[in-house]
């Protein structure tokens, strides 16, 4: 499955807080991302989990890599790894 030139991507529902939680982090650190809104097509679920090894939502991917859900990307962001891994897979 490909996306748009930016390297990072969130699958959401319309539903999930925690997805709003995930794109208003990105947007505070000015960091591009595609969202794919699973609600859309019922299907879905099942290439989530073959995507990134679960089905629930957010799920987010830094240069076609599974990083997990918000929590997550919440962790890599307090850790300042997160600025990093986008900046190393745009450049790939």
């Amino acid at each position: 499955m490909t996306h748009s030139a930016n390297s990072v991507v969130v699958y959401t529902a319309d539903w999930c807080g925690y997805c709003d939680r995930a794109k208003q982090l990105l947007r505070q650190r000015s960091i591009e991302f595609d969202e794919v809104n699973v609600d859309q097509d019922p299907g879905f679920r099942s290439r989530l989990m073959e995507l990134t090894g679960r089905m629930t939502v957010p799920q987010i991917l830094i240069g076609g890599r599974p990083i997990g859900g918000f929590d997550q990307l919440r962790a890599l962001d307090r850790s300042g790894e997160l600025t990093g891994l986008v900046a190393a897979a745009a450049r790939s």
